[in-house]
């Protein structure tokens, strides 16, 4: 029963049920691989990735199921209405904790997390007592903010943490109503290119090869269709790559899942990477010891019960 309760409070959900097979068919008898994601920096490999299948003769599809939170995207993965998604590593291990398969394949980016002050925040010292948004509590940035207190010689506890959707995050900030925030891109790149905001740390800064987002998939989606997983994730690590030459294509198809202004775009870029997205076992066992110092989880999973390194290959299909 104590399970069950978490594993509620984690994804919003009134039931968990079983996972189910996802995948299906499309009109041409191609399978279809239904991936969650949220409107962010982190997610630009899997856009290059749908982006670049559409019209080509493969054997299957991408198919991008957008979420504006994380919960309800974790409601969907946990219970088997999508076969993957780009997610926040930390809820995937958690879920993983409490039952569910879900499994690690490589990672959405590298960096590209910054924390942002009010402008007229001095020493970090100053946050006691006030409000600082972070997306989710079991979160690297969570554990980011927690490093920050850590390094600055504060209490993290003097400080207010709430959870606040990532798009209200700069608005909040420049309203007066936090002091600061810390989140995926491109809300940081926001607040900096509108003036209304400062950067107080990069997050390798604080925790340098942290994880934030991976691609997770389901075990059972894996086992059932492990060359159809095999091809997904070729395909997404030549996306990858492409994504890391950041020109005007990927720029371009980018703006099309989310509607940020080129500038924005462009400080985004600067501070995020999608090369060499393999989930390092070093960074990963630094993460468990982090969630579970801030007791966010009390038994997350090892690197090799929840990192599958078997479908991963260096460059993928068709890397230059």
């Amino acid at each position: 029963m104590k399970k069950l309760f978490l594993l509620m409070l984690l994804t919003g959900a009134m039931v968990v049920g079983a996972c189910s097979q996802a995948a299906g068919e499309s009109s041409e008898d191609r399978s279809v691989v239904k991936i969650g994601y949220m409107p962010i920096t982190h997610a630009v490999p899997l856009f290059m990735q749908e982006r670049a299948i559409e019209g080509k003769e493969k054997n299957y599809e991408v198919e991008l199921v957008r979420f504006s939170s994380w919960p309800d995207l974790m409601d969907a993965l946990n219970t088997g209405r999508i076969d993957g998604a780009s997610t926040l590593i930390t809820v995937a291990m958690k879920a993983n904790e409490l039952g569910i398969d879900l499994r690690g394949i490589v990672l959405g980016h590298r960096e590209g997390n910054v924390l942002m002050g009010a402008n007229d925040l001095g020493d970090i010292s100053e946050l006691k007592g006030e409000t600082f948004a972070i997306p989710h509590k079991i979160s690297t940035h969570n554990v980011l903010l927690y490093l920050m207190h850590k390094e600055a010689g504060v209490d993290y506890e003097d400080v207010n943490t709430v959870e606040m959707s990532p798009a209200e995050m700069p608005a909040a900030l420049s309203e007066g109503r936090i002091k600061g925030y810390v989140v995926a891109e491109p809300f940081g790149a926001q607040s900096v290119v509108m003036g209304t905001g400062k950067v107080l740390y990069q997050s390798d800064e604080l925790w340098e090869n942290s994880l934030d987002c991976a691609l997770v998939l389901h075990g059972d989606f894996i086992d059932e269709n492990r060359a159809l997983a095999q091809d997904f994730i070729d395909g997404y690590i030549t996306a990858a790559n492409q994504a890391e030459k950041k020109d005007e294509h990927v720029h371009t198809v980018s703006s099309e899942y989310m509607q940020v202004d080129e500038t924005v775009m462009e400080q985004s870029m600067e501070w995020i990477s999608y090369d060499d997205l393999t989930i390092d076992e070093k960074a990963y066992d630094e993460l468990r010891v982090y969630m579970q110092e801030m007791g966010l989880s009390d038994n997350p999973p090892t690197y090799q019960e929840f990192v599958d390194t078997t479908l991963r290959k260096e460059g993928g299909e068709g890397a230059e």
